[in-house]
């Protein structure tokens, strides 16, 4: 079952800040392979910042992803509890996960699913334990802790909860970079941005549950035992908001699990995408395509990269399957620069870093990378344009066509080169096994879980690198056009010049 963290229309994934308790506002993404082009692995090890005590208790609820016997139950309780009758069934599809297949002829343009807003969990649902809700309410919990303490209750009072037939559904182990451990990060995705993205999303997760922990659990400890609500059931409730919470335009952004709709397998083939319908008063999508008996129907969790997709699902589409797919560059200033310090305050200004990544994809970079580019090679003589060249690299410029420095040209493509070959070398070293050492497996477990995420990392690493080897062909070209195109405008003025001798 491909997973949809698709809080939709926003590719930017929630960030959670160390002090999460004030109201604030998160928002999160997701996008398209079909499921027979995916390589996933489950992750059973908890992360390094697990506490022992949580080590020693594996999530009681959920079931094997691969599990049709909950999945069945849940689709007998939604049925009682007010879901219309559907034309799709779960049922496996593929390498032993689970997805809607179509049960009658499907037509392009037809609305499915129709899951009732009863039927959707939200930051306004009731709470089976109200003490522990108010709590929650009382000290303005944004709605993505909200709804990780939120799944963590229900599910800790299994049939004693509204959800216990969706919970029981839900994998008891997420698809998630949330599962590696550090040492997995740093040896696997050594060459790849993802790493840093991923250890991000590890450190705003522990520290939100940390921020929960001090201000809240601690000071209620019968409505948050320390057995219940841990890390380790805070990364379980986390990998599932962030492979599964969908952002629901026509009821206000609203962010909601959908059972039932969180059984669709994501493909690059399809846009539509689940909203709110106010006319039949239900959560529906309305299908791209036409689709058999049979046929497995697909939705589109966004616009997202290979390492996007392994971040939050845990999975990576085959070479080229993904037309979204990107890598992204990280461009430096020169510390030993001259005009380091102006340059610096400058990108500051207009809220840029240093580093900044920027994305590559097969068909290009945006204007801004080359703009951060100028400023990076600029010479102290050109100190008034340092500004112009923050804000354009920043997307802030008054320019709609970018900026242009026909002097800075060569200097510029040679320094992006630069940093697209020294990438490159950080991708090879890792795929031709010159990467950091592997542990050594004590067990079968752990030789398996190795060759898994050996595997996809190596399919990740092998895309991403695709992709830089495409801009350091056009760089190349294009300095060799440059350069050429120089050489013959020399000739041909040394040419007049001996004509006037």
């Amino acid at each position: 079952m491909a997973q949809l963290s698709r809080v939709l229309h926003t590719s930017v994934l929630p960030h959670f800040p160390q002090n999460p308790l004030p109201p604030s506002s998160y928002n999160g993404a997701s996008p398209a392979v079909p499921f027979r082009h995916r390589t996933r692995c489950s992750i059973s090890s908890t992360p390094s910042t697990t506490s022992r005590a949580s080590e020693a208790r594996p999530i009681p609820w959920g079931c094997e992803i691969e599990s049709l016997e909950s999945a069945s139950a849940l689709q007998q309780w939604l049925s009682e509890s007010g879901l219309p009758p559907q034309k799709m069934a779960i049922q496996r599809v593929d390498v032993g996960e689970r997805g809607l297949v179509a049960l009658k002829n499907i037509r392009k343009g037809e609305k499915l699913l129709f899951v009732p807003p009863s039927l959707v969990i939200t930051a306004d649902s009731d709470w089976s334990c109200p003490e522990v809700g108010n709590v929650m309410r009382r000290n303005s919990v944004p709605d993505w802790p909200l709804l990780a303490t939120y799944l963590i209750s229900e599910a800790s009072l299994l049939n004693s909860s509204r959800w216990c037939s969706y919970i029981s559904a839900l994998p008891r182990q997420p698809y998630s970079l949330l599962y590696w451990t550090r040492s997995e990060l740093d040896t696997y995705l050594v060459a790849s941005q993802i790493r840093g993205r991923a250890i991000e999303r590890i450190t705003d997760v522990t520290g939100t549950y940390n921020d929960l922990r001090v201000r809240i659990f601690s000071k209620y400890p019968q409505l948050f035992p320390e057995e219940v609500f841990n890390m380790n059931t805070f990364v379980w409730s986390f990998g599932i908001l962030f492979s599964r919470l969908v952002r629901l335009p026509s009821m206000d952004g609203k962010v909601a699990l959908v059972p039932w709709a969180d059984m669709l397998n994501h493909s690059s083939e399809v846009e539509t995408f689940l909203d709110y319908d106010k006319s039949s008063q239900g959560i529906v999508f309305m299908t791209d395509r036409s689709y058999q008996p049979g046929e497995q129907v697909f939705i589109s969790y966004g616009k997202k990269s290979n390492g996007e997709l392994l971040l939050s699902y845990g999975f990576v589409p085959k070479e080229g399957a993904n037309p979204n797919d990107s890598v992204e560059l990280s461009l430096s200033l020169n510390k030993s620069d001259k005009c380091y310090k102006e340059k610096l305050e400058a990108l500051q200004k207009y809220g840029l870093s240093m580093p900044q990544r920027f994305p590559l994809q097969i068909t290009g970079w945006p204007l801004e990378m080359t703009a951060y580019a100028y400023l990076v090679v600029c010479p102290p003589n050109m100190s008034q344009q340092f500004e112009e060249m923050a804000a354009a690299a920043s997307n802030k410029s008054k320019s709609k066509t970018g900026i242009n420095y026909p002097e800075l040209e060569e200097q510029t493509l040679q320094f992006l080169l630069d940093c697209c070959e020294s990438s490159i070398a950080k991708y090879t070293k890792f795929l031709e096994g010159g990467g950091a050492p592997d542990s050594v497996p004590t067990n079968a477990k752990q030789a398996n879980r190795k060759l898994l995420l050996k595997k996809l990392a190596t399919e990740l690493c092998t895309s991403e690198r695709r992709i830089l080897y495409r801009s350091q062909y056009v760089l190349r070209r294009r300095l060799r056009d440059m350069r050429s195109g120089e050489l013959r405008a020399l000739t041909l003025f040394n040419g007049f010049r001996k004509l006037f001798k």
